[in-house]
């Protein structure tokens, strides 16, 4: 009961930092200043135009895949098996499990080995392509090495060490409602939850802050209308208040 606590405790601070560190960046997003109209042309003229540019990336990654056809494969198939995979584990934090979740579940399987290929094939090009060599940090090895073994434990628990899948429910389902239930002492499983743990600590504070960054990049998120209307920060606008005060004066 000692490791069902400790992970307990481990999941409720994990989560904590992971909601607000998240919540702090995307803050800090929306509070950074855009002086300047940057949209990368051809850009959307209208509103309604930025949102489907913005679906379009966030969706189908339409840049990646006009700069580089091989990169987007893999990091496609990567983010929808990925999506996938999270979608099949509400399976552990529902009960009864939806109808959908339940359908799915064949699907997330095999998404599991799509996501490990994905990632595999991410980290090759980090050793293969020079320019991309040159610009890899620590911190991307990292990253992907992370993401690799969070994938690859997964699926040892599938089809090579099995746990026991009640009791690890009965676990997930305790932790929503502050019940606190055993957790199956499996190495593949202790593993797991390990790298899942170390993955919700990190992210708030690593380049995965990408996701809810594309939202945010102004060469996607504005209309291309510098000529139809002026482009002016709200700090901007204060200060043009301001001197038109003191010229008023």
């Amino acid at each position: 009961m000692l490791l069902s606590t400790i992970y307990a405790v481990l999941f409720y601070l994990a989560t904590a930092i992971f909601v607000v560190g998240l919540v702090y960046r995307i803050r800090l997003y929306a509070r950074t200043p855009a002086p300047l109209k940057i949209p990368t042309t051809p850009a959307p003229v209208t509103q309604s135009g930025v949102v489907v540019r913005m679906a379009k990336e966030v969706v189908l990654f339409e840049s990646l895949f006009k700069a580089n056809k091989w990169t987007w494969l893999f990091g496609w198939v990567f983010h929808f098996a990925l999506l996938l995979v999270l979608l099949r584990h509400l399976r552990y934090f529902t009960e009864p499990v939806w109808f959908w979740v339940r359908w799915i579940q064949p699907f997330g399987i095999y998404a599991g080995f799509a996501m490990l290929a994905g990632l595999a094939a991410l980290w090759g090009r980090r050793f293969l392509v020079e320019r991309i060599r040159y610009i890899t940090g620590p911190s991307d090895h990292l990253m992907l090495l992370l993401l690799i073994g969070i994938a690859a434990s997964g699926l040892t628990m599938k089809y090579v060490a099995h746990t026991d899948i009640i009791t690890l429910k009965a676990f997930a389902l305790g932790l929503i409602y502050f019940d606190w239930q055993p957790l199956p002492a499996d190495p593949a499983l202790m593993v797991h939850l390990g790298l899942v743990l170390s993955l919700l600590f990190i992210f708030p504070f690593s380049k995965l802050l990408h996701a809810p960054g594309v939202f945010f990049s102004p060469s996607r998120n504005q209309v291309d209308n510098p000529r139809e209307k002026r482009h002016l920060a709200p700090w901007a606008a204060a200060l043009d208040a301001d001197r038109s005060k003191a010229a008023g004066e």
